[in-house]
């Protein structure tokens, strides 16, 4: 049974979303304190963080940001704010998805069920293909979902990570954000294709010598993206 832990301060809102995911067969757990459930995180193994925002003592973001630098797994972050700039925020800290308050469980339900599944195809995918990818300086090695430029270790989140390894397994082909959208995230109906971009720079960010002339991941104007070889 996969295991889920929800950081929200709210506890009517957050039994309301242990209900409904109890109900489709997950085991989760709930946690009303930003440190206490930060901790938790990094202690205990949890295969998603449901994490809002506005928390005592600690906020959401940074939550984020500490939890990804040491785990690999999705994070959902669950806010009030509306604003682009809190969700670009978010992603840009290493958060797989963003759903804004207030929202149907139906709709929570879908999208932990979706990065679960997608999560778990991919790491299996990983094991099943060719277990490392390597060009000019850049490693990737799909067994442990590491990456390394020039021999140093890179840190990706969890979607960073299926970009990046998906473009580079599936070179000089372009993509468009809708194609990529489609095939990493699965959502058409809930997701918006700007988190494509958001994750794009990023990885550009982490992996590019000069991310305005990248040497892997190229922009083709109008089209979309490709992996150059």
């Amino acid at each position: 049974m996969k295991r889920i832990l929800i950081i929200e301060d709210d506890l009517s809102i957050a039994e309301l979303e242990r209900d409904y995911l109890e109900i489709n067969g997950f085991d989760v757990d709930i946690e009303v304190d930003g440190e206490k459930g930060l901790q938790k995180a990094l202690s205990t193994p949890y295969d998603m963080i449901l994490l809002d925002l506005m928390l005592p003592k600690i906020e959401g973001f940074e939550i984020c940001k500490l939890i990804r630098n040491e785990k690999n797994i999705p994070i959902l972050m669950i806010s009030a704010k509306k604003e682009d700039i809190d969700k670009i925020r978010g992603l840009g800290l290493g958060a797989d998805d963003y759903i804004t308050k207030p929202f149907s469980p139906g709709e929570l339900v879908a999208r932990v069920k979706s990065h679960m599944t997608r999560y778990q195809r991919l790491v299996g995918e990983a094991i099943d293909k060719k277990e490392v990818i390597e060009i000019r300086g850049l490693y990737i090695d799909k067994l442990s979902r590491r990456v390394f430029i020039n021999n140093e270790e890179v840190f990706l989140t969890t979607k960073e990570y299926d970009v990046l390894t998906f473009l580079a397994s599936n070179p000089n082909r372009v993509y468009t954000k809708e194609e990529l959208f489609e095939r990493l995230w699965g959502m058409e109906s809930f997701g918006d294709i700007a988190t494509v971009t958001v994750h794009i720079r990023k990885i550009r960010e982490k992996v590019e010598l000069d991310t305005s002339n990248p040497q892997y991941i190229e922009t083709i104007w109008g089209v979309g993206y490709r992996f150059k070889v």
